[in-house]
């Protein structure tokens, strides 16, 4: 009966999460009193209190407290691998984070949600989570004027929403409105202006409330930033007029909208309105919203002129100061405030022409950076494709090389057979035929010296008989064996190691069977070893190198050593010569083993498929 009773406290907690700031701290006292004290709560229950908690500091604006039980209840998550509970406070993480301007922070913990609710089944609750997520990463990416990428995000929410089974449509029109903003921010109007009119005109949100006010007023913001006049201002006060009836003492909405009718007024030359509005926005904000008194502010810095105007304009540089200080420190960051004033007595004009020639300047800077990252970039392209070009001439140059080498073994074969055959036609054939018309002349001859002729002929059929079986024997052994490529290679170990001045030593494995093997193998094979030759003239100072290639198996092992200094290979840096092998290795599937010793020489091994 007691859980039971814990569970229905949850759920009222739960129900009452946008409760006033005095009722949401005597919920959170309650739970702790009837729920966190309780020795025999199962963890996860006790965890989902704590996130129930965090939840309620949250919406008071207390992210310190929010934050902890959050984390208390991550670990629990975390230890009993409630996968579904952890992306939840994860989310819930990502959220906080969000609303506090850490972007950063909080993109990594919706990017650690969505990871976690990938794996696991696709219920209602998981997607509906995963909708949630992509509609707080549009957010961010919103803020942080990547508006292309915050669509993306937005247009996934949607979609996941709608595959929820009896979703709701007033949350989807929420994510809606988002998209549309993001479109509006992003200077793109016409779409904006056709997602608010494709809501506005389903009356999902109904017309009595502050979703439909936001809807309204985003509308009519559109159209006016569009150029579009039309039943403008008339749109903007009858949303301010839904939420004063609303509520009466102003909000958030109401904040908004009396800016953009400032800002109205403003462009059409309305001094006196234009103050009015920005005021009336300035007063609501000071009780609710520290972030729109600086908007209200600016407004009026840039409406009023002489003194006033350079009061505004202190006081916005005084709040925002306060507001960057409360941020680092809830972020816990050391970043200074990069906006202050540096004379009292600078007229409105003067701060002006500062900021366009800032504008100008930081428009100037940026141009120069993107000309230059695009120089660099289209450099470094046609370095790399040169490098790829040289590559391709150089396997090539290979491939035609062992395509001679091939042509070479196949004009010996020809010329070995032909001599063969001119020593069977010749020789063999000439002999048997001698040696048959002397026994046909014998034939009918029983003396004893015919007898004795005769076996002397039988003898010379056997010596005859013996040679036919050598030239069978020719005919049949592999004239060219160790050929081809193990030529190729040992040509080059030669030419190289002549040139550089070294003694070699090569080993090689006749079962390997070179026609089996990839073209590209070969040619990757002959490259390292070229290379690895280099570099051992080049950095090891050696004096004898030793080249094995055996067969292991399915693989065939390349083992290039040289009696050099060596060096420690932990503190070596891979240079060019060296990332070029790896890639070829890469490329053929093998592994690459880099061995050395100070004073004991260099060996590099090679493993790849034989096929």
């Amino acid at each position: 009966m007691k859980k039971l009773l814990y569970f229905l406290v949850l759920l009222f907690v739960t129900n009452n999460l946008s409760a006033q700031i005095d009722q949401n701290l005597r919920l959170i006292d309650s739970i702790k009193k009837n729920i966190l004290l309780e020795k025999s709560i199962d963890s996860v229950y006790y965890a989902n209190a704590q996130t129930t908690i965090g939840y309620l500091y949250r919406s008071i604006q207390m992210g310190d407290s929010a934050y902890y039980h959050y984390k208390k209840a991550e670990k629990i998550y975390r230890n009993r691998n409630a996968q579904f509970n952890l992306a939840e406070v994860l989310y819930a993480y990502a959220v906080l984070q969000k609303n506090e301007n850490d972007f950063t922070a909080s993109e990594l913990s919706s990017v650690e949600t969505l990871k976690i609710l990938d794996g696991l089944k696709e219920t209602n609750e998981v997607i509906q989570l995963k909708s949630n997520t992509y509609n707080s990463l549009g957010q961010v990416f919103q803020f942080l004027e990547q508006y292309s990428q915050a669509i993306t995000y937005f247009e996934k929410s949607i979609a996941l929403e709608r595959s929820i089974d009896g979703y709701d449509p007033k949350s989807v029109a929420i994510t809606q409105n988002n998209l549309g903003l993001t479109y509006q921010k992003a200077g793109d109007y016409q779409e904006a202006l056709k997602i608010f009119t494709d809501i506005l005109n389903s009356d999902v949100v109904g017309k009595d409330n502050l979703q439909y006010v936001t809807l309204l007023d985003n509308y009519a913001y559109t159209k006016f930033l569009s150029g579009d006049t039309t039943e403008i201002p008339e749109l903007f006060f009858k949303a301010l007029s839904i939420s004063d009836s609303i509520n009466p003492t102003g909000g958030y909405k109401a904040i908004i909208v009396n800016q953009h009718i400032a800002e109205y007024y403003q462009k059409k030359g309305k001094k006196d309105s234009t103050i009015h509005y920005a005021l009336q926005a300035k007063m609501i904000a000071e009780k609710f919203h520290a972030d729109e008194v600086l908007t209200s502010l600016r407004l009026l810095s840039e409406i009023e002129s002489g003194d006033r105007a350079f009061y505004y304009l202190q006081q916005y540089v005084k709040l925002n100061d306060s507001i960057q200080k409360t941020e680092r420190l809830v972020r816990n960051k050391t970043a200074r405030i990069r906006y202050e004033t540096k004379e009292k007595e600078q007229q409105l004009a003067e701060v002006s022409k500062e900021r366009r020639w800032l504008i100008f300047i930081s428009i100037g800077v940026m141009l120069t950076s993107i000309l230059i990252y695009i120089v660099i970039t289209q450099r470094n392209k046609n370095k790399e494709l040169k490098f790829i070009q040289e590559q391709q001439e150089a396997n090539e140059e290979i491939y035609n090389l062992m395509l001679n080498q091939s042509d070479n073994i196949e004009e010996a074969r020809v010329m070995e057979k032909k001599r063969i055959s001119e020593e069977l036609h010749d020789g063999v054939l000439g002999r048997l035929f001698g040696a048959r018309l002397s026994l046909d002349s014998l034939n009918m001859n029983n003396s004893p010296e015919a007898i004795k002729t005769r076996g002397q002929y039988i003898e010379s059929l056997k010596t005859i008989e013996q040679d036919i079986r050598k030239v069978s024997h020719e005919l049949n052994a592999d004239f060219v064996s160790g050929g081809g490529f193990k030529d190729i290679i040992k040509t080059l170990l030669e030419t190289q190691c002549l040139a550089y001045g070294l003694k070699y030593s090569f080993v090689h494995d006749d079962d390997i069977d070179w026609d089996g093997v990839p073209n590209k193998t070969k040619i990757h094979f002959y490259r390292i070893i070229q290379e690895s030759l280099q570099n051992i003239y080049k950095h090891a100072n050696a004096t004898e190198v030793k080249l094995q290639i055996t067969r292991e198996s399915d693989k065939i092992l390349l083992i290039l050593s040289d009696n050099g200094d060596g060096f420690d290979v932990n503190k070596a840096k891979s240079g060019i010569g060296l990332k070029n092998m790896k890639s070829r290795i890469k490329e053929i599937e093998g592994s690459i083993t880099l061995a050395s010793q100070l004073g004991e020489g260099t060996s590099v091994t090679i493993e790849a498929p034989k096929n």
